[in-house]
């Protein structure tokens, strides 16, 4: 009986269960609330946190930070929308353009479908206006905001998993993902009890673990200029890379020198090359002190002295003991005035 119960044990297959496709949306009311939008909110939330202490610590002023972030999340989600869609077309157009797409789908975001490099690149954009807007340096915000955005990714990459979608190929491993077989993306031909690389969780822990990392190296060099951000990207870079290959939802196909690979392969290939050699520059530039880490040239607020109570009376007695004594005052006017019984 025992012999019986170990070999039933060992041949049930572990695996990651997905959660029931009812648990993808609630009503609140007249509202239906998607889980894959409250994964990216608590993922912001999160990672505007961490980036609002670090630019805290920089010495950045308070109130321009939420209007830079404001800026930078209104162009961000615009540029990840259209760059899903320009890399995933054919659920909007149709295969190879040919009309049969449905164009509505483009403005459904809570369904899922934004694309990390059309964020970071109009996400730029709209910091860089919020930062000219308030007089501050665009390479300390980014610097400042950098592994908050790591972690946001890596908290809004669950959100995927609520939704089953954007995992990889089949696999026999103990952590494969259940998808359900009933779902529009379930690759055809496969039996209904296969398992998935989950690459939602790889990318979770691989974000989490680059958070570590470049907040470490920061702590022990004091990146400026840029170099924090560009270090951000060579990490994630290098990351999304192998696993964007792993992936089997539909993508825009790009063959380079004979080789066919997914459009965000190549982009994360050509960005971490980017990355690497800006890192490089940017952290053995000279580095900046004061004011000038935040602020563009000419921008600063002007740097002032407060006299505390406590501090009243050394100030008093240091400008008292600059004071002329009598004799000092009449020493020095005898010698600017001469002495009165010589003649000229």
């Amino acid at each position: 009986m025992m012999t019986g119960l170990v070999l039933e044990l060992a041949s049930i297959q572990a695996s990651i269960p997905s959660p029931p496709v009812e648990w993808s949306r609630f009503q609140l009311g007249p509202l239906t609330i998607h889980v894959y939008a409250l994964c990216l909110l608590t993922g912001g939330l999160i990672g505007g946190w961490l980036a609002y202490r670090r630019w805290k610590k920089k010495g950045g002023p308070e109130d321009p930070f939420f209007s830079i972030i404001m800026w930078a999340v209104i162009f961000g989600i615009i540029g990840a929308r259209l760059y899903h869609v320009v890399s995933s077309p054919d659920a909007y157009f149709g295969p190879n353009y040919d009309g049969t797409g449905d164009l509505t789908k483009i403005w459904q975001i809570w369904n899922g479908g934004l694309g990390i490099w059309g964020a970071v690149a109009l996400g730029a954009v709209g910091a860089w206006i919020g930062c000219r807007r308030a007089g501050l340096r665009l390479s300390a915000f980014a610097d400042a905001a950098a592994p908050g955005v790591l972690l946001a990714q890596a908290i809004g990459r669950w959100g995927n998993y609520f939704n089953q979608e954007l995992y990889g190929g089949p696999t026999t491993l103990p952590w494969g993902l259940e998808i359900d077989p009933t779902n529009a993306s379930f690759p055809a031909g496969l039996p209904a009890d296969t398992l998935f690389h989950p690459t939602f969780l790889y990318e979770f822990f691989w974000n989490l673990a680059g958070v570590a990392l470049i907040l470490l190296l920061d702590r022990k060099f004091k990146f400026q200029r840029g170099a924090m951000f560009w270090l951000y990207v060579a990490v994630y870079t290098a990351g999304r890379t192998w696993i964007e290959m792993l992936r089997i939802d539909e993508a825009q196909m790009i063959t380079i020198l004979g080789i066919t690979q997914r459009l965000n392969v190549w982009t994360s290939l050509l960005m971490f090359l980017i990355s690497v050699v800006l890192f490089a520059i940017m952290a053995t530039r000279p580095r900046r002190t004061g004011l000038d880490i935040v602020y563009l040239p000419g921008k600063a607020p002007e740097e002032t002295t407060e006299i505390t109570e406590a501090e009243a009376p050394a100030v008093a007695a240091s400008s008292s003991s600059h004071r002329e004594t009598p004799a000092e005052s009449g020493e020095t006017q005898t010698k600017l005035e001469g002495n009165p019984t010589e003649k000229s």
